[in-house]
């Protein structure tokens, strides 16, 4: 069984955007957003947060509820791309 490549579709790539715009906002880099994320309880490298804002891993449900705690946004900003 052949592996189907990753597809991110229109609101992961808003969704992206929106963690990347928010991050860079709030002077952070992606290592000092990872670091928070973890110690809010949901471990995060900054490689997996780069991948995430590179459109080359998914952001699933769990990660995007704490990464958007980290920010101080609400998910559905994010999911909308207007963090």
């Amino acid at each position: 069984m052949s592996r189907r490549p990753l597809e991110i579709g229109p609101a992961g790539e808003r969704t992206a955007l929106a963690i990347e715009r928010a991050r860079a906002a709030r002077g952070l880099a992606q290592r000092q957003l990872a670091a928070h994320v973890t110690e809010l309880g949901r471990p995060m490298s900054n490689t997996m947060l780069s991948r995430i804002e590179r459109r080359q891993r998914r952001c699933d449900v769990d990660d995007l509820v704490v990464i958007s705690a980290a920010l101080g946004v609400s998910p559905l900003a994010l999911l909308h791309g207007t963090p």
